[in-house]
C-alpha cells in the first residue's frame, strides 16, 4: 500500500489561483482545440499529472499507471476524469497531445496552452517544472531536444475542484485505484 501524501500543503499556497469553492483554477486547449477550463471538470474526481510529450521516461511510465488505475477502478472509473496538462506548450500542440494521449487510456484529455496558461495551472496545483539542458544541468537547452525537470506526483483533486492527494511517481496502479476509491468511499459516506 502506497502512503498517500495530503495534497492541502501541495494546495494551500496556490490561494490566489483558486475559487471561491477552492478548487484549482485553469483556463488551457484540450488536445481537440477547445478552450476549457477547470470548472468545465467540476462533478468528476481529476488525476492530474504536469508533463511533456517529449518526456524519456517518467510521463510515460506514470501515464500507464494512470491507464492501468483507470481501468482497474472499472465502473468507478466514469466518475475519473484524467488530465495530462503539458509543461512544454512550444512542442506539445493540440494534435501531438491528441496522438500522445491516445497511447495512455482512452479518456484521458491532454492539455496545453499559452505559457501563461501553463504556469498559472500549474501554480495552481503545485506543480513545478524548467527547461533543462540535455545533459541535465541548469536551465540552457537551446536545442530541439531540450528537456525539462517538472514535478512527478500524480495529483487527484475532488468533485470540487480540491485538492484531496498527491500520489507520487513510481506508485503501481492498483494502489492509484485504490486511492481514488478511499476518496470516493469517504464522500459517500461509506468511509
Amino acid at each position: 500500500m502506497i502512503r498517500v501524501l495530503c495534497a492541502a500543503a501541495l494546495l494551500a499556497a496556490a490561494a490566489a489561483e483558486a475559487d471561491d469553492a477552492g478548487g484549482a483554477v485553469f483556463d488551457l486547449v484540450d488536445h481537440d482545440g477547445r478552450a476549457v477550463s477547470d470548472r468545465d471538470y467540476r462533478g468528476s474526481y481529476l488525476l492530474v499529472f504536469f508533463g511533456y510529450s517529449h518526456c524519456p521516461d517518467v510521463c510515460p511510465t506514470s501515464l500507464a499507471a494512470l491507464g492501468l488505475a483507470m481501468d482497474a477502478l472499472g465502473a468507478d472509473g466514469a466518475r475519473v476524469q484524467p488530465l495530462f496538462v503539458s509543461v512544454d506548450p512550444a512542442r506539445d500542440t493540440p494534435e501531438r497531445l491528441a496522438a500522445f494521449v491516445g497511447h495512455f487510456h482512452p479518456r484521458l484529455v491532454g492539455l496545453t496552452g499559452t505559457p501563461e496558461q501553463v504556469a498559472r495551472a500549474a501554480a495552481a496545483y503545485r506543480a513545478r517544472y524548467r527547461r533543462a539542458d540535455s545533459n541535465g544541468g541548469g536551465q540552457g537547452g537551446d536545442g530541439p531536444d531540450y528537456l525539462i525537470d517538472h514535478t512527478a506526483a500524480l495529483v487527484l483533486a475532488g468533485p470540487d475542484g480540491r485538492g484531496l492527494a498527491a500520489i507520487p511517481h513510481g506508485a503501481p496502479a492498483a494502489d492509484v485505484a485504490a486511492a481514488v476509491r478511499r476518496f470516493m468511499a469517504l464522500e459517500d459516506g461509506g468511509g
